[in-house]
């Protein structure tokens, strides 16, 4: 992972004030606790979202979710063991139907809500000064011992490019021509064998499924397994079953998903930036009814491209490392939608998608996110531990945003415990009450609260100690609680590697 000379340093604003809430729309009823990174590990910000954390640009933050509106869970999905249901393949059928035939859905159907701008409020700038001292910082920090018994993993990688466009798997093949018309029917062939009953044909391909085991265990079969039948496939179509399938040389449209790492350096990302940045607004007004002044080029910069999260390269990592990417889904030639996301240690983690809103009737919100478990799925065979899939939060008490709770098998973060809990166990608590505990053991508390708060580590004068010498220094200091408050916000692990800013 990152060397010895990497640290996060960030800066906590506290959770008092209460906001505007996105969902509910309640003035003043959202509350969480918040942070600005200057800079950040991407194994720290691993250990921070399983701590209910997440980010916005360089903005972290935490609801406070038994006092807040609308209690907002951190869910995963277990993208190695994730079966699409019926209506996730619906989608997906739906899109290469589009892609090879042009094929457009009869009925447009109700697409889910991304999550919104202004589900985050609060103080969104840093200390002024502190920024144009932190290239500074970090020399002096590399060239210093280290400061944290914490062991980090160091990797000497070269960093490899972008992922190339059509080695990603799942990438719809394309076509240019319009599909060629079925010829007319001459109607019933009266030769072929009458229609036979679903439940007749269930029948006989469960027995042959028996037969075909049999077989394989040595026990002899008079039955020859006959090729399966399209019904037979579809029912044990995989995720990358359907996002592989082949379509014919004259498809309709040409569809292709491009990784891209966020970085002004990069020769895609700036390529394309213009154009995200006019689709992004465009997807602004349309679906949330932004002013234009709100999604303006610096607020779709600060938003989607500045990320705290410095890009890393490990031996036992993907090969395209851990950070922040774009994957941008380019229909015909232009971009269409863009998934934000974070590649991280055992984790890809959605941020943001905002898509064409002509394009809505594909249900790209689904379709992104099926995208994005198959891509996880596919890192997880690169880096074993890199498994699960993030989906932000989870809102039970928001209809509209209970989507997420259909990719499954998945998890719902405990808000007292940090432990991660089956959502089938979570539900019913949740229909009883906006905010639950999800810990079956009332008697387990939060393991991993920093219970010595000398041990935080802090960020004064350019100088890193811990909290119980600055302290000393700072003879009648008075913030003492609110470092408290943090330390147990953040977790021991967290609290002895972060960098605490204090003027």
């Amino acid at each position: 992972m990152a060397g010895n000379n990497s640290y996060t340093i960030v800066e906590y604003f506290g959770g008092e004030d209460g906001y505007r809430c996105g969902y509910c729309k309640n003035e003043k009823g959202n509350f969480s606790h918040g942070m600005w990174s200057h800079t950040m590990t991407v194994q720290d910000y691993q250990d921070l979202i399983d701590r209910g954390w997440r980010r916005s640009g360089k903005y972290v933050y935490k609801p406070i979710l038994n006092k807040t509106c609308c209690p907002q869970y951190t869910i995963r999905c277990h993208a190695v063991k994730f079966q699409p249901s019926k209506s996730h393949k619906k989608i997906l059928k739906k899109i290469n139907n589009f892609i090879s035939k042009g094929v457009l859905p009869k009925e447009h159907e109700t697409v889910e809500p991304m999550d919104s701008v202004c589900e985050v409020a609060g103080p969104q700038e840093p200390s002024k000064g502190i920024e144009c001292a932190i290239a500074d910082i970090q020399k002096e920090l590399a060239e210093c011992p280290a400061v944290t018994n914490v062991e980090r993993n160091e990797a000497d990688v070269t960093p490899t490019c972008s992922e190339p466009p059509r080695k990603e798997p799942g990438s719809v093949p394309c076509g240019r021509t319009t599909a060629t018309a079925p010829k007319p029917g001459i109607g019933i062939d009266p030769n072929r064998p009458p229609c036979r009953k679903a439940k007749d044909l269930r029948k006989e391909r469960r027995h042959q499924k028996e037969q075909v085991k049999h077989s394989n265990a040595g026990v002899s079969s008079d039955l020859t397994t006959s090729p399966p039948t399209s019904t037979q496939t579809s029912q044990t179509k995989t995720l990358e079953d359907f996002l592989t399938e082949t379509c014919p040389d004259t498809s309709s449209h040409c569809l292709e998903v491009r990784l891209v790492p966020v970085s002004f350096e990069d020769p895609q990302f700036t390529a394309s930036y213009q154009q995200s940045v006019a689709l992004y607004a465009r997807y602004q007004m349309a679906i949330h009814g932004d002013d234009p002044s709100e999604c303006s080029e610096s607020e779709f910069r600060r938003f989607l491209c500045d990320s705290p999260l410095e890009a890393e390269y490990s031996v036992d990592g993907p090969e395209m490392g851990y950070g922040s990417f774009h994957q941008q889904y380019w229909l015909d030639g232009q971009i269409v939608a863009v998934g934000v996301i974070d590649i991280l240690p055992t984790c890809v983690s959605s941020v943001y998608l905002y898509y064409h809103p002509d394009f809505a009737f594909l249900s790209l919100g689904s379709y992104s996110a099926l995208r994005e478990i198959a891509f996880t799925r596919q890192l997880q065979k690169q880096s074993p531990k890199l498994s699960n899939y993030y989906l932000g939060f989870y809102i039970h008490s928001c209809p509209k945003m209970r989507y997420k709770g259909q990719y499954r098998p998945a998890d719902l973060l405990c808000p007292e415990t940090s432990v991660w809990v089956s959502i089938e166990q979570c539900l019913p608590h949740l229909e009883n009450s906006r905010y639950a505990r999800f810990n079956p053991n009332p008697d387990e508390g939060d393991a991993r609260v920093l219970k010595d708060v000398g041990r935080a580590l802090v960020l004064h004068r350019r100088t890193v100690m811990p909290y119980v010498v600055y302290s000393r220094k700072q003879k009648g200091s008075s913030d003492e609680t609110e470092v408290k408050e943090y330390a147990n916000l953040v977790g021991q692990n967290c609290a002895e590697r972060i960098l605490l800013y204090r003027a």
